[in-house]
């Protein structure tokens, strides 16, 4: 949903390209990376003996010079990722209300809704990171001053060693767990309706 929505955003925006190669569809397949999504998981299970995963899907083509304005329109394509993964978050939290709620006390759903919560937490806080090619450093790209933008752009290439070098040095966590605190406060505060409801 993460790359369908980056898909659906550059279409509605202006920019065709990634549906017109299948992109905006609900398919896994067709947002595997053969190395970000198959060898560097593999890779690094086999090398940590599954002490730490990391992967990605394949990134959605977008041709920022076909959006209606692209330095305004790239912020909104780029949100539209971790927007879909706050959705799918509160769609697993709500889940998780209504089970407790219904009186289901089967751990295993708990626990896959509990899950579900967490992972689209991460997955959100992390490509919030404000460092291209992640969605929050293309955000980032769109708000600074033209000057400023382009030469911030051009660390792009570099940008995922950066991003590895911060997760082994330990320096993550501190973007990572505050804005998924926040966002989890937010996910609460919009289900406290339902959760009084049922309760």
């Amino acid at each position: 949903m993460h790359e369908a929505a980056h898909a659906y955003a550059a279409k509605y925006f202006g920019d065709a390209t990634a549906y017109m190669q299948g992109r905006m569809s609900l398919n896994p397949v067709k947002h595997i990376d053969p190395i970000g999504t198959i060898l560097i998981p593999v890779v690094m299970y086999v090398a940590t003996s599954g002490a730490f995963l990391f992967g990605y899907a394949k990134p959605v083509p977008v041709e920022w010079g076909n959006l209606r304005k692209p330095k305004r329109d790239m912020a909104w394509v780029a949100l539209a990722g971790p927007g879909a993964n706050l959705i799918m978050a509160l769609m697993w939290m709500i889940l998780s209300i209504v089970l407790r709620g219904a009186g289901i006390e089967e751990a295993f759903f708990m626990q896959v809704a509990e899950a579900g919560v967490w992972i689209n937490l991460l997955i959100f806080a992390f490509n919030l990171l404000p460092i291209p090619p992640l969605d929050g450093g293309r955000v980032l790209t769109s708000m600074l001053p033209h000057q400023y933008a382009y030469k911030y752009a051009q660390i792009e290439p570099y940008g995922f060693f950066i991003v590895l070098g911060l997760l082994f040095l330990k320096l993550l966590h501190y973007w990572i767990i505050p804005v998924m605190a926040i966002a989890n406060i937010a996910l609460q505060l919009i289900t406290t309706p339902l959760t009084l409801f049922l309760s």
